[in-house]
């Protein structure tokens, strides 16, 4: 079931996050997953159109948005494959005219998703906290799954 966020769900979506992050982003330290924690608790999910997946009675998959921006999608590893992710882009897709994003050039499981679903690279760039090649995705309308 997809549902909006709500203040409660905080610990479990961190948790979500930071799950699917050791699968799909192997590759950053846990000194900047730590400090990214702590920005998205503070800062991120205070600002962000925010929609969870609930299954099982808890919060597995989520998806955040800053108007035509999705900021974060994660699903539960143990939840991973079972379509919660093309679940949550629908649900936000219908009420956008495009959809942008930033993947890391390294997150090999995230890219193989936004391409499957019909995003294309529109730019590439360095993510300087993180010291990595970034690419920039957009989805139109329009495009098919």
């Amino acid at each position: 079931m997809i549902r909006t966020y709500e203040a409660h769900d905080l610990e479990e979506v961190l948790e979500v996050w930071y799950q699917a992050s050791m699968i799909g982003h192997p590759f950053l330290t846990e000194t900047f997953l730590e400090r990214e924690r702590d920005e998205i608790s503070r800062h991120w999910m205070k600002i962000a159109e925010t929609h969870v997946y609930e299954g099982e009675g808890h919060v597995v998959g989520f998806i955040a948005l800053i108007g035509n921006e999705v900021g974060a999608l994660f699903v539960h590893p143990t939840f991973q494959r079972r379509g919660i992710g093309k679940a949550l882009m629908d649900h936000v897709r219908a009420s956008r005219p495009y959809l942008e994003l930033d993947v890391f050039e390294a997150n090999q499981i995230g890219r193989g998703f936004y391409d499957a679903y019909g995003f294309h690279i529109i730019d590439s760039h360095m993510n300087e906290t993180a010291g990595l090649a970034e690419l920039r995705l957009r989805l139109e309308a329009d495009a098919r799954t």
